[in-house]
């Protein structure tokens, strides 16, 4: 299967208009972002677990990033409530559920093998830093190479300067609404800016955005492998 796996080339979806695809596992459901290959993939969704499901322990070959929503995402090594940020790295193995219910974001196959920390941050406990600007704050994630991962928090009428993304951009919008010259996006969209996309974003209301740069690759073979 193949959806906005050209990585080269800018996505905007308004992710709660998307329809609810069936998994593997009852009561698992996704919403997919983009998506190369078939049940084992390249591939970012939005997961929704019903209460009570729970997924087979499974191996993640290319790694797992998680953002989770809503509710408590959990496996055999904890609970994590709303605003936990997970990475399980290349290799790593889990048996995930949900006594309650929850909805994260997960991005499959798309870690670096060397990338081998396990991370769990609970955002709601960590410590925001001033950002480039005026109005922007931003709660460091992740680091690794030229990849870079953050929560960014826009107090209203905050306006960043125009700027290149050498490695591209890919944003999920938590709250508000975010801006830039080519559109608004409000709650629940996903951006995917390509390597080398330039813009000035802005937030008119103030918003809240997971954001990941410097992660996309420059150019694809025609297998859409990484060149």
């Amino acid at each position: 299967m193949e959806l906005h796996a050209d990585l080269s080339q800018r996505v905007v979806l308004d992710t709660a208009t998307l329809a609810w695809s069936p998994s593997p596992l009852a009561g698992v459901e996704r919403r997919m972002l983009d998506r190369r290959g078939g049940e084992v993939a390249r591939a970012s969704s939005i997961v929704r677990y019903a209460p009570g499901s729970r997924f087979d322990r499974h191996c993640h070959g290319g790694g797992e990033e998680i953002l989770v929503l809503t509710g408590t995402f959990s496996d055999e090594q904890g609970d994590y409530p709303a605003g936990s940020y997970l990475r399980n790295p290349v290799g790593s193995q889990h048996t995930p559920f949900s006594t309650e219910g929850c909805t994260i974001l997960v991005k499959l196959h798309q870690m670096h093998p060397a990338d081998q920390r396990r991370l769990v941050i609970d955002t709601r406990q960590a410590d925001w830093f001033p950002g480039l600007v005026p109005g922007l704050q931003v709660l460091p994630l992740h680091s690794f190479g030229s990849e870079q991962v953050a929560l960014v928090r826009w107090q209203p009428g905050t306006l960043f300067s125009a700027h290149r993304h050498a490695g591209g951009e890919e944003i999920l919008v938590l709250d508000g609404l975010f801006q830039d010259e080519l559109g608004s996006y409000p709650e629940g969209s996903w951006l995917r800016n390509p390597p080398g996309s330039v813009h000035r974003p802005w937030s008119d209301t103030g918003c809240t955005i997971w954001v990941k740069t410097g992660h996309l690759p420059a150019t694809q073979g025609p297998d859409g492998s990484e060149m």
